[in-house]
């Protein structure tokens, strides 16, 4: 019961933030490196030995009533870096909608998350332009062995007085390895 409650509090203070938050298109590139300065550190000299890449798929809009209604939801992807040693370069964080089209590519350059870091990208609930079938792609690279970081995204909407949240975790389209 004490969880269920906790739970309820928890996206009911997610989604009183989200709703107060200015709506806006999606977070702009070169943003990143902005809002997490904090957690970035100098991309590594020596060679990315490693690497390897996720697909996240996310729901920026869901389909309801045999397709007659359409929900939109804010989208937020969070890149986890899993080590507790070693930098995490991120060398792509690309948004594509439900046709496979490239809709925004948040980085300019390569960045590198320090330890235990996490950047974010933000879409906001009145950007539809991924649509029901929006995904993100993020390739990553290290130099040398790396815990393999920990990629998701949390989906916020409201459909008539209800509230939901849920998350989709990134899966690998290419394995970890040497490159």
């Amino acid at each position: 019961m004490c969880h269920i409650r906790a739970g309820g509090i928890f996206l009911a203070v997610l989604v009183c933030l989200t709703v107060r938050m200015p709506e806006a298109l999606a977070q702009s590139p070169g943003s990143i490196e902005q809002n997490f300065a904090n957690s970035l550190t100098a991309v590594p000299t020596e060679g990315l030995t490693a690497s390897g890449a996720f697909y996240v798929p996310v729901y920026s809009s869901v389909s309801m009533s045999q397709g007659k209604l359409r929900a939109d939801f804010s989208v937020t992807l969070s890149v986890h870096n899993a080590s507790e040693t070693r930098p995490l370069v991120l060398k792509r964080i690309a948004y594509f909608d439900t046709s496979g089209k490239m809709v925004e590519s948040y980085l300019k350059s390569p960045i590198a998350l320090k330890p235990f870091a996490t950047v974010e990208v933000a879409i906001a609930t009145t950007d539809t332009r991924g649509g029901t079938g929006a995904n993100f792609v993020v390739d990553w690279a290290a130099a040398g062995e790396i815990a393999e970081p920990a990629v998701e995204a949390l989906m916020v909407g409201s459909v008539g007085p209800g509230h939901y949240a849920f998350i989709s975790q990134g899966r690998p389209i290419r394995l970890p390895g040497k490159n």
